[in-house]
């Protein structure tokens, strides 16, 4: 990883106000070529060396549950890779996180490489934030797919404004929630929206309350996506309310306890 140069993710990407105020509205945007051909090659390396490397997931498609079937998932390989940690970290991305949650600063919750394998199960519906023991809605999530994807790969796939009601139900990813989540989705008539394609370096961004899911990858190629998940600076750490935020106040928070400022060694202030 040494003799790869990896380009500075720095510079800033300004967003139009039409495009800002539609993510407000529904609570996800696409956003086209935050990384250029020559950057999505390099990181694109980086990322799968790494995520192959700390990757735990042994067992095959057929003896995994659906969230194991759904895609594999390893989580802050920024802490263990320096070339990951100079993706993870960049400003680039951060200011267009800020920009659309409209805050001066974010923190970095955690990043997460979510390969769905060829064969991969659907990712059933469901909402980010229920695992995070924090004080603010001001969370957003990145979700960047280093190949090009179609529909057919599990593009991610959103109902459109179902952030504004906060949390719909203490559930977690699995089957039932993707069925009571689809169920609120069709009696709140949310309109259920997804992009037909989405090349290398394009992403999507969507609230920590949006519902969302994805389809299965019926391709012959793994879908790479790479997320990293972002909350407004000045949040707070708040009581956990199920066992997985209790999970994620002691890893990605450190143990900070509620009541305490959300800024432990692994939220870094990114701007």
């Amino acid at each position: 990883m040494n003799k790869l140069i990896l380009p500075s993710l720095n510079e800033p990407i300004s967003l139009n106000e039409a495009q800002i105020n539609a993510f407000r509205k529904n609570g996800h945007t696409l956003t086209k070529g935050i990384l250029n051909a020559g950057e999505v090659a390099v990181y694109r390396e980086a990322i799968n060396e790494a995520a192959y490397k700390y990757n735990t997931e042994t067992r095959k498609l057929e003896e995994r549950d659906t969230y194991g079937k759904a895609f594999l998932q390893i989580m802050n390989l920024w802490e263990s890779d320096q070339a990951v940690k100079k993706f993870t970290l960049a400003k680039r991305f951060a200011k267009i996180a800020a920009d659309l949650l409209g805050v001066d600063n974010v923190r970095l919750y955690h990043d997460q490489a979510l390969y769905k394998e060829s064969g991969g199960g659907f990712t059933p519906w469901h909402q980010d934030q229920y695992y995070w023991p924090l004080s603010t809605t001001n969370t957003i999530t990145m979700w960047m797919p280093l190949v090009d994807i179609g529909e057919n790969m599990g593009m991610l796939t959103f109902a459109s404004g179902s952030h504004k009601a906060g949390s719909v139900k203490d559930i977690a990813i699995s089957d039932e929630s993707e069925v009571e989540l689809n169920e609120h989705i069709n009696r709140k008539g949310y309109s259920v929206t997804r992009a037909d394609t989405m090349n290398a370096g394009d992403a999507t961004w969507h609230y920590g309350w949006t519902l969302h899911t994805a389809p299965g990858n019926e391709s012959n190629v793994t879908r790479e996506v790479m997320t990293i998940i972002y909350f407004a600076n000045g949040a707070t750490v708040t009581a956990p309310i199920n066992e997985h935020q209790e999970n994620d106040r002691n890893r990605w928070l450190q143990g900070l306890q509620p009541g305490t400022k959300a800024a432990s060694d692994l939220n870094p202030l990114l701007l």
